[in-house]
């Protein structure tokens, strides 16, 4: 079963660009605004943490306000899982992904960062297995900040 962006049942847009309802064809789609803030923790994180370790890790680890509107995303030692945490303005949400097989590419801690921030797009390219190792935009898809 995928997923995709969709209205609440009273029809109000939820978190991310829109809740999270069934869709047939079976790969998983998650659609997040452009302006959307993504953080991802570049040390690996215990995947048995859930909404308050996670929230946790947020302030003291990546330094951020978890209240901020952005996502937060955490992976395993060996990169087969990962969490996003995000808050909609009424609660948190935590949505986790476990591949079956392989590994997703995991941006190296190289400088002595504990996070990283990307753009909606990148994530939605390393949830779908896209190596971004030496990946760039096209000029005409560039983006202003």
């Amino acid at each position: 079963m995928a997923l995709r962006a969709a209205a609440d049942c009273h029809g109000r847009a939820g978190a991310l660009g829109g809740g999270l309802a069934p869709r047939t064809g079976g790969r998983g789609v998650l659609s997040f605004p452009g302006s959307l803030r993504v953080f991802v923790a570049l040390e690996a994180c215990d995947m048995r943490k859930g909404f308050e370790g996670l929230a946790g890790l947020v302030h003291t680890d990546l330094k951020e306000e978890l209240k901020s509107g952005a996502l937060f995303v955490f992976g395993n030692r060996r990169r087969t899982r990962l969490k996003l945490l995000y808050w909609d303005g009424s609660g948190l949400w935590v949505m986790t992904k476990r591949l079956e097989k392989g590994t997703f590419s995991w941006p190296k801690d190289t400088e002595g960062k504990r996070k990283l921030v990307l753009r909606p797009e990148a994530l939605a390219m390393l949830t779908d297995g896209v190596d971004l190792r030496g990946a760039k935009l096209r000029p005409w898809y560039e983006r202003g900040e």
